[in-house]
């Protein structure tokens, strides 16, 4: 059922529930690549180039295959002004701090990067999405394909989008990716609430496929090479260290026991299916 919400504002009443939207999301613009970026993740070059390689190309123009994704992708128009529309622009932000907001409600807490009350946690998913949009950057590097919003101009997007940014390449979504290592590290944070912090990762991935920004094979791959990322990551001396602390945050927020007045809109939006 359509709502009347519009896309691409957190809309007051929505979002004080919501509690996760950082104002209206800037436009989406395709990120620049250099030879050797300056990087600050887990991983080194080299282990970013290697599971970059592991991904499989994306669907062949034309192909069964290809055809049956663009079908999916349209079933999502249904979900456009929709309460779980307006969770996909909130969905947009994945930067840490303030993706740490999503995680609140599957956690049982709440991450508050105003009053900066998780920075070990914050420095962790950093470093993760460091790592993860760099995997998925060089993955795009290989092949183009194009984004929902790039193929159909009339598409609606959840957020502001640029020319380049509909221009720019869709497989795999490094937004998916970066998603998938979060909900990881979170399910490491929070053993209790792994498959929910999981879900939410999910969730977040499949966020890009309401937006349109990517089609669902996308997410998919992007999902399976954050997960990738994360369990690399997880194995380094560093990411150890980080998560010890971030560990130890946690268990303060829970004792707290404050939690998020989102939780009850986002178990109604994410309720809304296409």
């Amino acid at each position: 059922m359509k709502t009347g919400f519009v896309s691409s504002v957190c809309v007051a009443s929505f979002s004080i529930a919501l509690g996760a939207c950082a104002g209206t999301p800037a436009a989406f613009e395709p990120k620049a690549v250099s030879a050797d970026p300056a990087h600050e993740g887990y991983l080194s070059r080299i282990d970013l180039q290697l599971l970059a390689d592991a991904v499989p190309p994306p669907p062949a123009a034309g192909s069964h295959i290809e055809a049956a994704d663009r079908a999916l992708s349209a079933t999502y128009r249904a979900l456009e002004n929709t309460d779980r529309w307006l969770m996909a622009t909130s969905h947009a932000e994945v930067r840490s701090p303030f993706a740490l907001q999503h995680f609140d409600c599957s956690l049982g807490v709440r991450f508050d990067p105003g009053q900066n009350a998780a920075p070990a946690t914050a420095r962790l998913m950093q470093r993760l999405f460091e790592d993860s949009e760099a995997a998925s950057t060089i993955a795009k590097l290989r092949a183009h394909r194009a984004r929902p919003v790039g193929d159909d101009p009339s598409r609606e997007a959840c957020q502001r989008v640029s020319d380049s940014g509909r221009a720019s390449a869709s497989y795999p979504s490094g937004s998916a990716t970066v998603a998938a290592a979060y909900g990881e590290a979170m399910a490491a944070i929070a053993p209790e609430h792994a498959a929910a912090a999981r879900e939410t990762g999910h969730q977040i991935a499949l966020s890009r496929v309401v937006c349109a920004m990517h089609y669902p094979l996308d997410a998919t791959t992007g999902e399976a090479l954050g997960k990738a990322v994360f369990e690399r990551a997880a194995a380094t001396p560093q990411f150890q260290t980080d998560l010890a602390l971030a560990r130890l945050e946690y268990a303060s927020l829970k004792a707290s026991g404050k939690t998020s007045p989102a939780c009850a809109a986002e178990r109604l939006a994410l309720s809304q299916k296409p």
